[in-house]
């Protein structure tokens, strides 16, 4: 029997949540021409909906994350799901820009408080020797979402149009709510919180009490602005090459979800054979050189390759750091993993900066080889710094 035979059945309501609410976070992209239309606004000025959920997605992170080690987790992810899924329909019932923006704030809320509760459940049901496996599944979850949305968006769009897309979404997480409510149910659900709020301050000076702490955020922020950072200058990158088609850009930034759908069917297989360090070393080098393939100018059929091998590389790496996140603290877990997502969004948002003054003062070629170059030495670093060590406070608990 496999290890990801064994895992337990609980692993497949979280992969569901983090679909569910992956679902949402590109949901109106494909229709901003429509709702533009209706509001009589900018197309540039609707697509701050997009800025607006990111981030608040990443601010609401550190929050979420304490009030899960407080009242529990998959309590909090029953109300974060209620909440995105009421956004969402709320959306679809806006009348005015002002309205629908709101909406997207506390969709951007909801959804932040999904995926890192996600990881921090999937923590406290697998030991840290298959944690990275069954963090792989939740994964799948959420990178599944990513692929569908966009284009489930544009296809209800075109038959029900942009409120038709976030109300059909907005009852598609609310009954998500209800599986997982009714997954988590019993002990799940109401075990006492492991967390008070008089511990919280202690949670923080565990976790940051880690030498693994600075090096795991640091490194998310990085892959952030490195990786994440280059998708808002893709389209553009096309464009230069003579290709104007909007869709053709989507299906190459969808290669690297594909990607990230391999790293999980794959992630049993390699890491028993090559090992954590291994892993890091060899998704970064593959990062980086997919990096480099890009800053050549291909055609977009072969970026569209590079970014499948991009996504895949980049979560051999990240699917690591994310283990190492799980295990700077037993008591407050969902915190450590909510400051892991919340520097790796931070990342995203400094990146399309950084991207920008690089392509306008120093042109596309090097700002990406230096990228490369940033993401081939971080692998080795992460590699060499990075501790597999219990938790101060589990190590604590079990003397």
């Amino acid at each position: 029997m496999t290890a990801s035979s064994r895992m337990p059945p609980a692993l497949n309501i979280i992969a569901l949540a983090t679909f569910s609410a992956s679902l949402s976070a590109r949901a109106l992209d494909p229709v901003l021409p429509h709702v533009a239309t209706d509001f009589s606004v900018s197309i540039a000025t609707a697509a701050g909906f997009a800025a607006v959920f990111a981030f608040t997605f990443a601010i609401v992170q550190p929050v979420l994350g304490a009030f899960a080690d407080v009242f529990g987790k998959a309590r909090l992810m029953v109300a974060c799901l209620v909440l995105l899924g009421l956004a969402n329909i709320l959306g679809a019932l806006a009348t005015s820009f002002e309205m629908l923006f709101v909406s997207r704030i506390l969709a951007g809320i909801g959804s932040g408080g999904v995926f890192p509760i996600a990881l921090g459940l999937t923590s406290d049901l697998i030991g840290p020797e298959k944690r990275q496996i069954a963090i792989g599944r939740t994964l799948a979850g959420a990178m599944t979402g990513n692929l569908l949305g966009a284009s489930a968006s544009g296809l209800i769009g075109d038959l029900l149009g942009w409120r038709g897309v976030l109300a059909v979404l907005g009852v598609i997480v609310v009954l998500a709510s209800v599986a997982v409510a009714f997954g988590f149910r019993g002990a799940a659900l109401k075990r006492p919180p492991r967390t008070t709020l008089s511990g919280l301050r202690q949670g923080y000076r565990t976790i940051f009490s880690n030498p693994n702490a600075r090096i795991c955020y640091a490194a998310v922020f990085i892959e952030g602005c490195c990786v994440l950072g280059l998708f808002p200058f893709v389209a553009a990158f096309l464009f230069d090459l003579g290709e104007k088609s909007l869709s053709i850009a989507g299906i190459v930034i969808a290669g690297f979800a594909v990607g990230g759908l391999i790293y999980t069917m794959t992630v049993s297989r390699f890491l028993p054979r090559i090992g954590v360090n291994g892993m890091m070393i060899a998704g970064a080098a593959l990062v980086g050189l997919q990096l480099v393939a890009v800053a050549m100018g291909p055609g977009w059929k072969l970026q569209t390759l590079s970014l499948i091998f991009m996504g895949w590389g980049f979560y051999m790496m990240h699917g690591c750091l994310q283990v190492f996140a799980s295990e700077l603290s037993a008591e407050a877990r969902a915190t450590a993993l909510s400051l892991h997502s919340f520097f790796f969004f931070m990342g995203q948002t400094v990146g399309p900066i950084a991207y920008g003054f690089g392509i306008q003062h120093a042109g596309k070629v090097p700002t990406l080889l230096t990228a490369a170059a940033v993401m081939v030495v971080l692998g080795f670093v992460c590699a060499r710094l990075l501790r597999q060590t219990r938790p101060a406070d589990e190590a604590a608990r079990a003397g």
